[in-house]
């Protein structure tokens, strides 16, 4: 779930990458010490650094924020799938079991229409979830990773992981203020419009989350009122239009179930391949 920490958080670094885009490591795009960082500079520190030539990029999240309308329903959509590393393979009558071991990982064998079922469990290996599901099936062996079925007609070997579902509960649009701080008006312009059309061209943003957001310019201006201490400041106004989610553990189907009946309302099949 994001939150505007995290909105904050978020410009904070794609600032960061365009400032310094060669890393931090490398001198900034003005040649002088670029602070970049999500709250209110402290007054002191400020002067300072502006004294030494530096300069600070401050991100604040204003007060101003309006409640985008949604769908009703709010229906959960799958955002990570939870692919589990572990792989079955059926080669006649041998089932082999390769990749890596991991939790929670589903392991499902169908065979003539009948269901096995493990849950690999902490600690597990290969050879030891063989052997669980060996030990299920009537006439099974297993040796290593691989399981050996006496007979079965028809076979099918799954394994499923856990994925993540997420919904939006509600969407806000909110503005945040992007305050350039620097020691002179030619600097200022510099890094303000550098990171003004980075801002400007990235309208579609990640917040890790898996909901959608849109970045939107606002507003800007330039406010010289601190010259005497040799302070120009410059604000990029943005709004930011996110979502506050829930999310939920999404087990991967492995065992697809559907009742049909006949006209007597007798069962026919009851387990799908």
């Amino acid at each position: 779930m994001a939150d505007s920490s995290d909105v904050s958080s978020t410009i904070a670094g794609m600032i960061a990458s365009t400032v310094y885009p060669d890393g931090t490591s490398s001198p900034s795009i003005s040649g002088s010490v670029v602070k970049i960082y999500p709250g209110w500079p402290v007054p002191n520190v400020l002067q300072e650094d502006i004294n030494a030539s530096g300069v600070h990029i401050s991100i604040w999240a204003l007060p101003s924020e309006r409640k985008i309308g949604s769908e009703l329903g709010r229906p959960y959509r799958v955002i990570e799938k939870g692919d589990p590393p572990m792989i079955a393979t059926v080669d006649g009558l041998n089932i082999t079991l390769s990749g890596a071991v991991s939790v929670p990982t589903n392991v499902y064998f169908l065979i003539d229409g009948t269901g096995y079922h493990y849950p690999v469990q902490s600690g597990d290996t290969l050879a030891t979830v063989a052997t669980a599901m060996a030990n299920q099936i009537r006439g099974a062996t297993s040796s290593g990773a691989v399981i050996t079925l006496a007979s079965g007609g028809s076979v099918v070997a799954r394994t499923g992981g856990v994925g993540t579902a997420m919904r939006e509960l509600r969407r806000q649009a909110k503005d945040f203020q992007i305050t350039i701080w620097a020691p002179t008006p030619a600097m200022r312009v510099l890094i303000a419009s550098a990171v003004d059309a980075m801002l400007s061209e990235s309208s579609s943003i990640s917040l890790g989350d898996g909901a959608p957001s849109l970045l939107f310019y606002t507003r800007q201006f330039d406010t010289d009122a601190s010259e005497n201490y040799l302070i120009y400041r410059r604000d990029l106004i943005y709004t930011v239009n996110y979502a506050t989610t829930q999310t939920i553990a999404a087990p991967q189907i492995v065992a697809p179930v559907m009742r049909v009946t006949d006209a007597s309302g007798n069962p026919i099949k009851t387990l799908l391949e």
